[in-house]
């Protein structure tokens, strides 16, 4: 099915992981669990659910950019964002669902279609940073794991493929660098053969332990004094 894809089949393997990964806990979240609290401020798991629909159809929209060439960025405005997800949050669960199904079957027939040559388009991100089209698998496979951990619903970063958080943590901590922000510290992962910055103060966990710090604030399953962390996005 994605034979057109160039050098990126373990981004491939990791987006279509966390898909089957998250549609069973949402598959398995009652109607009132659906409505109660994710793990991120102000968001019910509706609205968790409602951003995944969403932004499967903003990476739709990237991918068409590339093989049309018409420049079609991923969200119109962050206010329009915002009012979509929350306008698909109010929708009844069983409505929410459907979407929800709907809006990843719609990405996964785009990247099904892409062209090979399509792949080495240039886009940009919502942040305005270009990328090749060729990352959009992995930034969809970033969404669907995170944000399957907000979801509150039994998926853990420890559930996420440990080579998945290790590339995570690159990307976050190397976003961290660029932007002056990196924390002072050495991380080292204690399941993998990793070490990231060269602080004097040596924090150590999981590599799934250092994702959910980096990411999430959450140094729970970390040793050492880890600091606070900046806002990733």
């Amino acid at each position: 099915m994605f034979c057109g894809m160039p050098q990126n089949e373990q981004a491939l393997n990791w987006w279509t992981a966390g898909e089957r990964a998250v549609a069973a806990v949402v598959e398995r979240l009652s109607d009132e669990e659906l409505a109660a609290p994710s793990s991120l401020p102000d968001w019910s798991r509706a609205h968790v659910v409602a951003h995944l629909a969403r932004n499967a159809d903003a990476m739709i929209n990237l991918l068409d950019w590339a093989r049309t060439g018409v420049e079609t960025p991923m969200y119109p405005s962050r206010e329009v964002r915002d009012a979509d997800i929350a306008s698909t949050a109010a929708l009844s669960p069983a409505d929410l669902r459907a979407d929800y199904v709907a809006a990843c079957a719609r990405f996964a027939d785009a990247v099904g279609g892409m062209p090979a040559e399509a792949w080495s388009a240039t886009l940009r991100n919502m942040q305005g940073r270009e990328i090749p089209a060729a990352d959009v698998p992995w930034m969809r496979a970033k969404e669907v794991w995170v944000h399957g951990v907000d979801l509150d619903g039994g998926l853990t970063f420890a559930d996420v493929p440990p080579e998945l958080c290790a590339a995570l943590v690159d990307d976050v901590h190397g976003l961290f660098v660029a932007r002056g922000e990196a924390p002072d510290v050495t991380l080292r992962a204690t399941d993998v053969d990793r070490t990231w910055g060269s602080g004097a103060e040596r924090v150590e966990g999981p590599v799934g332990a250092i994702a959910a710090w980096l990411t999430r604030s959450d140094a729970s399953g970390l040793t050492g004094s880890a600091p606070s962390v900046p806002r990733w996005i």
